[in-house]
């Protein structure tokens, strides 16, 4: 009997029912066996009543906005012929850590610019990309728990760590994307973060460095530049439209051909135009904000386009595989466009070549 009091009382303070405590314990535990910080995070803030018990319904809310915080600072250091630029207004959790973030960040760009030479700034700008990685998530396990999520990220990937997408929370993170671009100056580079859980696109956050734009959307709530919502643009008229592509980083003469012989016919098509940023992320921006109906890329890799899947999306575009079928994020073929029209008639003329996916077993020297 006194159990049963006891039950009430806690219910009453949550002002939950049982069915919705049993809800909440479904959404915070989100993968089999989790204790994660949302589970401390969502009982504290329901206990004591704290404006943010909203999240009961809405778990990810903090990380989303923490992502925004981190690109922000992180993409700081890329405009290196501007003014410093203010550090961002942070929420009383992490400010401590994301403005330590910001300092850390700017003494390492400052450093490696001031010594930077056409013949050695392929190595700098690794070091950059890697130390930038590092400290986003670093930041990122301090702010949510160290071990609690996982991380995706290009170059610990390409310092052999795994790059396996799981139902675990997981941080997808492009800290440089466009680093030909940072290296040559030309003025598109940006700072790509996703999330996902359950193996499914909660939020995307790009942050367009020199453009000084934030492009960010969360699943089922609309895309958004500088806070003001973005659309794809409602073009249907092939002829009318604007196609973006790259020809990657591959210089195989069988992979330059098709690449450049699918550009030549969607030129015949004929299209307005074909451009290229240099950079996924902000090619994927493009895309959601109506500036151009279509981007593809064979070749590509899950942390230049998992950020600007949930964009384009939000924004009412859409995400296919280059042969028309659904969108495998690990498959490195993408395909986003502003409708189904545009989209079907550019894969017509897509000359498909093999690539390794992202999640293949890494093979053994």
């Amino acid at each position: 009997m006194p159990e049963r009091k006891k039950k009430k009382r806690k219910n009453k303070l949550l002002n939950l029912s049982n069915k919705e405590l049993k809800a909440l314990q479904k959404t915070v535990h989100c993968y089999p066996g989790a204790t994660d910080s949302w589970s401390v995070f969502l009982h504290k803030a329901l206990l004591s009543k704290d404006p943010r018990a909203h999240t009961m319904a809405d778990p990810w809310q903090t990380a989303y906005d923490f992502a925004v915080q981190v690109a922000r600072a992180a993409g700081a250091v890329r405009k290196k012929n501007e003014p410093r630029p203010t550090s961002p207004t942070l929420t009383p959790e992490p400010r401590a850590n994301a403005l330590l973030f910001v300092q850390v960040i700017r003494k390492a760009g400052e450093e490696e610019i001031k010594i930077q030479t056409k013949s050695s700034a392929v190595d700098l700008v690794t070091k950059t990309d890697e130390r930038v990685e590092k400290i986003i998530i670093g930041s990122l396990k301090e702010q949510f728990g160290d071990g609690t999520h996982c991380f995706i990220g290009e170059e610990s990937v390409s310092k052999g760590e795994a790059c396996i997408l799981t139902d675990k929370p997981t941080w997808i993170i492009d800290p440089v994307d466009g680093t030909t671009n940072f290296v040559h100056g030309f003025p598109f580079v940006a700072v790509s973060i996703a999330f996902a859980v359950n193996k499914q696109l909660e939020f995307g956050v790009v942050y367009s460095c020199l453009e000084d734009k934030m492009y960010k959307a969360r699943r089922g709530q609309g895309a958004f530049c500088d806070d003001e919502q973005i659309q794809v643009s409602d073009v249907k008229d092939i002829n009318k439209s604007i196609i973006i592509s790259e020809h990657g980083t591959d210089r195989s003469i069988e992979k330059v051909t098709k690449i450049f012989s699918t550009m030549q016919k969607i030129l015949r098509i004929p299209v307005h135009g074909l451009r290229g940023s240099g950079t996924a992320a902000t090619n994927m921006c493009l895309v959601a904000s109506g500036a151009v109906e279509a981007f593809f890329e064979i070749g590509i890799h899950c942390w230049d386009i998992a950020a600007g899947a949930v964009i384009v999306q939000e924004a009412g575009g859409l995400i296919l595989d280059v042969d028309g079928g659904p969108f495998d994020l690990m498959s490195r073929r993408m395909m986003s466009a502003n409708n189904d029209v545009i989209a079907r008639r550019i894969i017509k003329e897509i000359e498909i070549f093999p690539v390794v996916r992202d999640d293949a077993p890494v093979q053994k020297k």
